[in-house]
This record gives C-alpha cells, structure tokens and sequence, in this order.
C-alpha cells in the first residue's frame, strides 16, 4: 500500500495549525505520518505541538525559511524516509474527512502525479479560495466551476495538494530561495514541462482563507494583480514574478513589459498615485530580473 507523510509548513500560527493538526489526524484515511514543519516559531507554537500532539513529528528549522524553504526541507525529509507520496498545505488549510482518501483514489485511478483537492473559501464555502479560469475569466464563484469534472493540468500547489515521490525524482524539490509567493508557480512549471500529470479533483475539498482581498482582477484572466499592503509579501511575490518570466518564458521581455503596464495603472490608478507601491514593483523586479533572489532583509535592512 502507498504510503503517505502529510508534511505541514507553519510559522507563529499555532491556532491555525491546531485546527488543521486536528482535520489532518481525523481523515478517514489517515497519513501514514504527520511531520510540521516549524519555521523557527516564537509563539509557542513548540510547547502546543509536544503537549496537544505527542505523535507528530516536528522539523524545526534555525531560522524562517518561509514557505518555499519550508517544504523544499519538508519534502526532501519525507523522500529520504521513503514515503510514496507527499500530502503538503500550510497551516491555514483544513481538508474535509475524506480530502486524502479521495486525493488517493483519483490519483490511483488517473494515474497521477500531482493531485490537489478544490480550495474552497473559509469565510464562505460557497466561494473559491482562489480563482479558477473558466472561459476567458478568473473567477472566485464556485457555481461556476463543475464539480463533477476532473480539471487537468490545474493544482493549487501547496493548499493540500498530494504529491508522488516521482515529481521530487524527476524535478527536485522547491527552490527555497523564493522564500514566499511564486514558489508554487515557479514549481508547477518544472512539474508540467517535465511531462508530468497533473489535475484537480473538485469533488475533492480544503478549506483556505479567501485570496479574494489579494488579488485584483483587471481583465479577466489576463490583467491580474497580487498585492497584500504587506510590503514584504509584496516585495517577494513582484521579485518571484520577474524571475520566473526571464527564467521559463521564451517571450518574457513582452511578460515583464505587460506586467509593468498593470502595475503603473494599479498602482497610479486603481490605487490613485501610489507611488511608493510602484517604487516597490521597480525595485524587486530589478532583482528578479538579475535573477538575484536576496532576501527583504538584505535589500530593506530590516530584521525578522
């Protein structure tokens, strides 16, 4: 039989994580093991982990690695262990009961490689947690989306998303210097040019927090942008944005020209002359251009 490590990513949210330690051991079909990932927490996410869940295993890292570093180290723990297969999600997603048994089965029966659940809305089931493309659109509406058919070459990397012990074989792990935002693109794109397979199973359920408020939809599928207000988070996902274009996209120069033209009229005009958001964009897009992935750290001279 297949076995599986749920590998789990958290950083200073030891009530979230609780309830997403509590969803993963009461799957109807359980993992074969739990491993948390701990990116060097300081709210006692430690303690709450030895005295509420004594059988999982903990990975505690010296110092925040954010979520590519996290499971790129959490991967490579549960490939050196032997496991088959990789259930990863960050601490903020809750899978329904039968969320692995059902990810098992579809994997078994379409001979997957990559299989990942719908992320539905916590705030509000009745929405995605992130867009899907339906026609010429993004759309977080979920009556749009048919729950009853497999949609292939789509996964949400990382919000519980079963992965085979083949894709870390033939693609390697996460590339940790992403830090946060785009490593799950930059990921999925090795995963699909290596030929693997890959799909979502809507029928097939975790709840997440809403990207709703992140992501700003221009035109349809075509004029999108991330922005959170947290510059950090901002800074990550513009720099991982132009590395990626210059790194897998034989066309970028026309990807990074289009993406500054969303960004001037966001930042100059949705968000009415925000020039120190556009000042943001310029500067980390500088470095993804370079292909020099520094951490905030280093550019800002700010502390963790």
């Amino acid at each position: 039989m297949d076995r599986v490590c749920a590998v789990i990513v958290t950083y200073n949210r030891k009530a979230l994580l609780r309830e997403c330690l509590q969803a993963v051991l009461a799957q109807t079909r359980p993992p074969d093991h739990v491993l948390v990932v701990d990116n060097a927490s300081t709210d006692g996410t430690a303690e709450m982990l030895r005295e509420e869940f004594p059988r999982v295993e903990v990975l505690r890292l010296p110092e925040n690695q954010g979520g590519a570093g996290g499971f790129h180290e959490g991967m490579k723990w549960a490939y050196k262990a032997g496991y088959d297969w990789f259930w990863l999600m960050d601490d903020d997603t809750v899978p329904e009961k039968s969320t692995l048994e059902g990810l098992l089965q579809g994997a078994l029966e379409y001979e997957l490689d990559v299989v990942g659940p719908l992320p539905l809305s916590i705030e509000d089931p009745r929405e995605l947690a992130y867009p899907l493309p339906v026609g010429f659109l993004l759309t977080f509406n979920r009556n749009l989306v048919d729950e009853s058919s497999i949609r292939w070459g789509e996964s949400q990397l990382f919000l519980g998303v079963l992965v085979s012990k083949r894709v870390v074989e033939c693609v390697g792990l996460p590339d940790s210097r992403l830090f946060i935002r785009g490593d799950e693109v930059e990921y999925g794109l090795r995963v699909s040019r290596a030929g693997m397979r890959v799909a979502t199973l809507p029928w097939v359920r975790v709840v997440h927090p809403s990207f709703r408020r992140e992501l700003f939809i221009l035109l349809g599928r075509r004029f999108v942008v991330g922005y959170s207000g947290n510059p950090r988070k901002d800074f990550y996902n513009f720099r991982n944005r132009i590395y990626i274009f210059r790194k897998y996209y034989s066309l970028w120069p026309v990807k990074v020209f289009l993406d500054l033209v969303r960004h001037i009229w966001f930042f100059l005009g949705v968000r009415r002359g925000d020039w120190k958001g556009l000042a943001l964009w310029f500067r980390a897009a500088w470095f993804g251009f370079r292909g020099a992935l520094v951490p905030y750290e280093k550019v800002f001279g700010e502390h963790r």
